[in-house]
């Protein structure tokens, strides 16, 4: 088996492929990435059991079919060593080796039989959707961050899919914060839902820049599918039950604050670095149309106030967040300015854009406020 392919072009598909790989596997083989070639062209996988990711490419030249695996770092350490120069790869699929030559410099090494490389899984009568590039990857953006770590409420750990012919949601918490991302333009006929795990989505979304085309995603109650281009994902899907999280998002909130998005992040940046550096816990005083941010850390006797200009309809209020949470949430709204609804110092806060960037879509944040001490 002989191929030839541009070093940039493969370098940069493994690099996007990569994320796949886990640092440690049980298994030797899932360490590489699978080629297989034919016709003119190859497709090379990476694979870490629950995550199968493949890219296609087209070939400058394939003397005969076949398929091995190949040790993924070492190849891609040794492709990054290269301006973009034709690459060739000699390989011998009986014992395995490998010899990878350009120009003057030629290497060997070993990979394993492609045989043992474990096979995708069958989705067998899925739910198919197409859905624009761009909704998918704001989907996901807006919501991955506010996803949780905890393995008791593996739920909460990926980001819930929902289409219906009103439309798709996207929603992610983690308990503490809530985001909820919708889009009226991406409908489906049926209602069909999902969860989707953390990992797999890091990945798609890191190649969904790409995309030239619509995605084609394909589920069913185990598996997730998602096609564009010369690109496929599948991944197991959480197999949990989505927590009601409009329970949980309060409806009646008479205090609202509205201010300028970056003077505020750049504010809680400030104030966040004198906060207590286990709780986070910024103050914020809200009376007449003035927002006073405070901190203290009273373990090494810091502190830090600073006052800000806001429009706030509804009574005089103190409430206290975590600034690491509500710098995520800031950082995730594109609003010039943002709509802040509150109820009680004890009740959660919900964060609004007061722009659409989109009239076809509709974001909510929502921060569970942390206790004055």
């Amino acid at each position: 088996m002989k191929f030839i392919i541009s070093s940039n072009t493969l370098l940069k598909s493994l690099q996007a492929l990569s994320g796949v790989l886990n640092s440690s596997n049980t298994l030797p083989i899932l360490d590489d990435f699978l080629f297989v070639a034919e016709e003119s062209s190859i497709e090379i996988t990476a694979s870490d059991m629950e995550t199968r990711l493949s890219v296609k490419l087209n070939l400058d030249m394939l003397d005969e079919p076949g398929s091995i695996t190949i040790p993924a770092k070492i190849l891609i350490d040794t492709l990054k060593t290269f301006p973009d120069v034709p690459v060739t790869f000699l390989i011998d699929t009986e014992n395995q080796s490998i010899d990878i030559s350009a120009g003057n410099a030629n290497f060997r090494l070993s990979g394993h039989n492609a045989l043992d490389y474990p096979t995708p899984p069958t989705l067998e009568e899925p739910v198919v959707i197409s859905i624009d590039p761009e909704a998918l990857i704001t989907g996901i953006n807006k919501t991955i961050f506010a996803t949780g770590n905890d393995e008791l409420r593996p739920a909460m750990s990926g980001v819930f899919f929902q289409f219906s012919d009103e439309g798709s949601i996207f929603v992610a918490t983690d308990a503490h914060k809530l985001v909820k991302y919708e889009r009226t333009d991406v409908k489906s006929n049926d209602l069909a839902e999902f969860i989707m795990p953390k990992k797999p989505l890091t990945s798609l979304k890191n190649i969904l820049n790409q995309a030239n085309e619509p995605v084609t995603v394909e589920f069913n109650i185990t598996n997730a599918s998602f096609s564009f281009d010369n690109f496929r994902l599948i991944c197991r899907l959480i197999d949990s039950k989505y927590p009601n999280y409009e329970a949980v998002i309060p409806k009646d909130n008479p205090n609202q604050l509205i201010i300028d998005r970056g003077m505020l992040l750049n504010a809680i940046r400030r104030i966040g670095l004198y906060a207590n550096q286990s709780t986070h816990q910024i103050r914020f005083q809200i009376t007449g149309q003035t927002l006073r941010l405070s901190a203290e850390d009273i373990d090494f006797a810091n502190n830090a106030k600073e006052e800000l200009p806001c429009e706030y309809y509804g009574n005089d209020m103190e409430i206290g967040f975590n600034s690491k949470f509500m710098l995520e949430m800031l950082q995730n709204v594109d609003s010039s300015e943002i709509k802040i609804e509150l109820s009680a110092p004890q009740r959660a806060g919900i964060i609004l854009p007061t722009e659409k960037v989109n009239e076809a879509e509709n974001l909510l944040m929502l921060v569970m406020p942390v206790m004055l001490g």
